[in-house]
Parts: C-alpha cells; sequence; structure tokens
C-alpha cells in the first residue's frame, strides 16, 4: 500500500504542463498564433547543444532512432516514383528540407547518402553546433546546408515548391500553430512531393510512456522535453495535410524501448508514429 501511495505522489508532482506558462504575456500569445516557434522549445532544446552529438547522452534516443527514420524517407519515395540511380546514394539529386533539424542528427544521415538537404532550425545555438559538426567531414559541405529560422519565414525568403521532400522528425509536437506549420511546409513541396512526420499519438499510454516513463523515471530523454497538450493525433495530422493539400499515403506505429534504446516498427500507433503523405499535383 505504501509503495502504491509513492508511485502516485510521484506522478502528482509531474508538472503535466497541459496549458501555456502562465507567465507569458498577451503580446507572446498573440505572436503565437501567427507563428509555428515557440520560444520557451528553442530554449529548452538550444541548453542542450553542446550534448546534441553525444550518441550516449539526453540525445541518445534521436541517434538510436535514425536507421529506420533514414529507411522510412527511403522507402517512400521510392514507393513515389524515386529511381535510384545509386545503391550507396540512393537518394542523389533529392532536394529535402529538414524542419527543426536541431543540431542535424537525421539531416546529416540523409545528406550522407546522396541527399540535397538544407536544415532550419529556430535555435541560434543547434544551427551552430549543426554547422560545427557538419564542418568535420567535408564531403558534406557540397550538400548540406543549416539556417537559423522557422518554416514559414524560410518559405518566404525562398521560392516555394522547391523541395521533393520535408521532414518534420519529432518536431510538430513542439511547435506553437499547427495548422500554419503544416501549411507552410506544405508550400515549401513540389506537387507530388513527399512529406514525412514522426511525432507521439495524443493518448494516456502516450502520457505514461513518453513522459511519465521516459523522462521522469528511466530519463531516456530529458526531462521537460515534452508537453502532453501540444501531441497530435495520427487522425488530426492527417486532417491538417488534407486542408493543405496532402494526401496521406501511410501510417505506421513505432515503439521505442527506452531500456535498451532500440527503435521498432509496431502495428500500435498508441505511443509514436510516423506519417507519409504526398502533395497533390494539381
Amino acid at each position: 500500500m505504501s509503495l502504491l501511495m509513492r508511485q502516485h505522489s510521484f506522478i502528482y508532482k509531474i508538472p503535466l504542463r497541459l496549458s501555456s506558462t502562465e507567465s507569458k504575456k498577451i503580446g507572446q500569445d498573440a505572436t503565437k498564433q501567427r507563428s509555428s516557434i515557440d520560444d520557451n522549445e528553442i530554449e529548452h532544446h538550444g541548453k542542450l547543444s553542446e550534448l546534441w552529438w553525444n550518441t550516449m547522452g539526453p540525445m541518445r534516443a534521436l541517434h538510436a532512432y535514425n536507421p529506420i527514420r533514414v529507411q522510412f524517407i527511403r522507402d517512400g519515395l521510392k514507393n513515389t516514383g524515386l529511381n535510384e540511380k545509386h545503391p550507396r546514394y540512393p537518394l542523389e539529386g533529392v532536394r529535402i528540407l529538414d524542419v527543426g533539424c536541431g543540431a542535424g542528427i537525421l539531416s546529416e544521415a540523409l545528406a550522407r547518402i546522396g541527399a540535397n538537404v538544407t536544415g532550419i532550425d529556430g535555435s541560434e545555438q543547434l544551427i551552430e553546433t549543426a554547422k560545427k559538426h557538419a564542418s568535420l567531414d567535408s564531403n558534406l559541405s557540397k550538400n548540406l546546408s543549416y539556417s537559423i529560422t522557422s518554416v514559414e519565414d524560410h518559405v518566404a525568403d525562398n521560392k516555394s515548391e522547391i523541395y521533393d521532400a520535408v521532414v518534420a522528425s519529432e518536431v510538430i509536437e513542439h511547435v506553437s500553430n499547427k495548422d500554419i506549420f503544416v501549411k507552410y511546409c506544405a508550400k515549401a513541396l513540389k506537387p507530388g512531393g513527399s512529406i514525412f512526420i514522426t511525432t507521439l499519438n495524443k493518448t494516456i499510454p502516450s502520457f505514461l510512456g513518453g513522459i511519465v516513463c521516459a523522462e521522469y523515471i528511466l530519463r531516456a530523454i530529458p526531462i521537460g522535453t515534452h508537453e502532453w497538450s501540444k501531441f497530435i493525433s495520427p487522425e488530426d495530422t492527417q486532417r491538417l495535410l488534407d486542408q493543405h493539400g496532402c494526401c496521406t499515403q501511410l501510417v505506421h506505429g513505432v515503439f521505442f524501448n527506452p531500456l535498451t534504446n532500440t527503435w521498432n516498427w509496431t502495428s500500435s500507433k498508441n505511443i509514436f508514429y510516423a506519417l507519409h503523405a504526398v502533395k497533390s499535383e494539381t
């Protein structure tokens, strides 16, 4: 009985963060309605910038996620008509926008198999770390670049419909305005281009597994990384994509084992899922 009480007491102490920080000013809240950027999220992740490339550090889960993320993107592009000309560089010539790229864990992996990758993030610290790490390999200089910006500003500053694929991996659960975010991700795509999203479902299991267990008990993810209120169901993600001219091709469940730091595909979408959608040709 005492153990049960202690467990319940622990759960109650966890900040659910089900609403915006009370200290937010009205002006900041108004800005959030017009932008996908959340300053609190930028600050939180920016503080981890120096540890981002430590494969055994706080970002170890993202490093472990890379193999199946890259395969998901490669397979999705192949299924929509990509002709792989070189087995070592299957994404050669493919233009990819990695939105919310952080310090470049996924951006580099995609560039290494031939893609022309532009990574964007709102954190100056993370982009500087990404550039510094990429500079260690001169082979990346020709097809990998980074910019400190939001997706909406990136599209405004460049021509729209220029990318073959847009990737938003473990990002949409951190943005302020999901509609604006998806709208401009779609604008960046060429007609017939693909968008790949990986994120957490908004369920009780995702709260228990993605926050309570992963952050507070096993410390597999830094505490405060996620707000359950920002999680989004596959159905809501598909609805947003539909509204902005993108048709969902596949939604796949993903399972993360924090004890072994491994990721695997699963039929269950209760916690993590990966989604591939294609922009309409018209």
